[in-house]
């Protein structure tokens, strides 16, 4: 454990208090559903899904505006299709959290395709630290325990507001993984890929305008893109690499794949860097646009805070 690594919270006897108790049942309710037969979850997710399509409206026109901006040339029919379908899988994607923080180890087993494993196993045998760069996908929670099966991890963290909810989403996050840094803990992270670890990275999300350059993503010709990337990404003891996770058809479960990026990241340049993990995110999303998360503001930053936002004209 390294002295960065974030403190595990303890149980406090305030949690059994009322304020609690809607958390404590709608975990229970997650950890008991999680216990159903794979193809239930599934089904029940969808469902789920379609209901946060009807009523979750803001949302919705976040999704809509990111398509538009996204895939100007996609017709209005295709893009509600993909919505609708994107929010299916947001609603499975709740009932992946209880399957990645409570699920045994057999049971993620039976339900796991891997490629590319070869490439982490060999830059850590050669004690190398190992950057992942990992992209906000609807499973990412079951991507993170998957990883942290074949080797755990350790990654960046941000506290939850509900103090019983950072209790359980700490321990779920930490069942197959190393530790936890804070997220502005710069320092932390490059001492994990120093110490030889594997390190998953999201870079993929507005973080304001602070440590960030304005590159092309889909069609938008400046979206605010972290510079931490290259921070991490120069460390001399660290192989950069991308992981994916895909949810196959059926019942059949998840495949992650590691691969090494088109182009070398880092580059020499934190905007080169910016632009080579947007055509990354590109070609990743390109396989699975049904699983990414639209719903999030992407575009909100803009180069000079004087100019419209791009959600102005949602509809």
């Amino acid at each position: 454990m390294s002295k960065h690594s974030v403190e595990p919270p303890k149980f406090q006897l305030a949690f059994l208090m009322p304020k609690y108790w809607p958390t404590w049942l709608l975990i229970g309710f997650l950890y008991t559903l999680s216990w159903l037969p794979f193809g239930v979850q599934l089904w029940l997710g969808r469902r789920l899904g379609g209901l946060f399509y009807r009523i979750m409206n803001k949302r919705v026109r976040v999704a809509r505006r990111n398509l538009e901006l996204c895939y100007p040339d996609q017709s209005d029919a295709e893009r509600e299709r993909l919505i609708k379908e994107n929010f299916r899988n947001t609603g499975i994607a709740l009932f992946e959290t209880g399957m990645a923080w409570w699920w045994p180890n057999w049971r993620v087993h039976r339900k796991v395709q891997v490629e590319g494993l070869e490439l982490v196993t060999q830059a850590l045998a050669e004690k190398k630290g190992v950057f992942v760069l990992l992209f906000h996908f609807l499973d990412l929670e079951v991507h993170a325990r998957i990883v942290g099966k074949y080797h755990p991890a350790v990654g960046l963290y941000r506290p939850h507001n509900n103090a019983l909810m950072e209790y359980l989403q700490t321990k779920g996050r930490s069942r197959s993984n190393r530790y936890l840094v804070r997220k502005k803990d710069i320092r932390g992270l490059l001492q994990a890929l120093e110490d030889g670890e594997l390190c998953g990275y999201l870079p993929d999300q507005d973080y304001g305008r602070n440590r960030s350059v304005f590159v092309p993503l889909f069609s938008v010709p400046d979206a605010a893109t972290t510079t931490g990337t290259s921070i991490f990404a120069n460390h001399p003891n660290a192989v950069t690499l991308i992981s994916t996770c895909e949810r196959l058809p059926g019942t059949q479960g998840y495949k992650i794949k590691f691969y090494e990026p088109a182009q070398a990241i880092p580059s020499g340049s934190d905007e080169e860097d910016a632009r080579r993990v947007n055509q990354e995110v590109e070609r990743a999303v390109a396989t699975m646009p049904e699983m990414y998360m639209w719903m999030h503001r992407r575009f909100k930053t803009r180069p000079d805070a004087s100019m419209p936002s791009y959600y102005d004209k949602m509809k």
